[in-house]
């Protein structure tokens, strides 16, 4: 989805023929794409340190899948109950507002195994273009349901939506992509000392 300011695409894409085909999927594919780039992340991080023993992190799966599924469901719900309260006459379907969400999450795929890169200035700059190529897709769509409401009432609804969507990224990066950093332990022998490397939050979950 590339932002276009003389069309919008729910019109132009979504409104002749909507479906959930094409969401769904989208979803599915950002989920396992998200799942797998972490746990490679994790796996790069840590492959040239030795002593690490690696194991995929299958949790992160069903993670996924709960936040991606939830947020492409749950908040056009929203949007489209706090349309209905508003009694707003623009015609806009739960149907059509679930494929705008879910086709707006497709440039997160890509984005995504961008994100395995452990330089975080870089993560933090996709975070930015990602939110902003998919937020702007999607106010522009939704934006003619708002315009002839309360001003401000439309303006804050706008920054809700695109707040979301930039915590979205934010919890994707933070979660799956921030590797935990190693702490040295050297353990003392007669002969030479062994360094081990053990993620600290390992360390601490075996603490407690």
């Amino acid at each position: 989805m590339i932002p276009n300011p003389s069309s919008n695409y729910l019109q132009k894409y979504i409104r002749p023929n909507p479906d959930l085909y094409g969401p769904f999927w989208i979803c599915t594919t950002l989920v396992f794409s998200t799942a797998i780039s972490g746990n490679l992340a994790n796996y790069l991080y840590f492959a040239n340190t030795g002593n690490y023993e690696w194991r995929y992190d299958f949790h992160k799966v069903s993670i996924a899948a709960t936040t991606v599924y939830t947020y492409a469901s749950l908040i056009p719900l929203s949007l489209w109950i706090f349309l209905w309260y508003r009694k707003n006459d623009t015609g806009y379907t739960l149907l059509e507002i679930l494929c705008i969400y879910g086709y707006s999450l497709a440039i997160y795929v890509p984005i995504s195994v961008i994100w395995t890169i452990q330089v975080s200035w870089i993560q933090w700059l996709f975070i930015l273009i990602g939110s902003a190529l998919s937020g702007s897709v999607l106010l522009s769509a939704t934006w003619p349901a708002f315009k002839q409401d309360d001003k401000k009432v439309s303006i804050l609804v706008m920054a809700v939506m695109l707040g979301l969507h930039l915590l979205l990224a934010i919890g994707f990066v933070t979660y799956f992509f921030k590797v935990p950093q190693l702490t040295t332990i050297i353990e003392p022998r007669s002969t030479a000392s062994i360094v081990t490397y053990i993620p600290i939050t390992a360390k601490n979950s075996t603490s407690g």
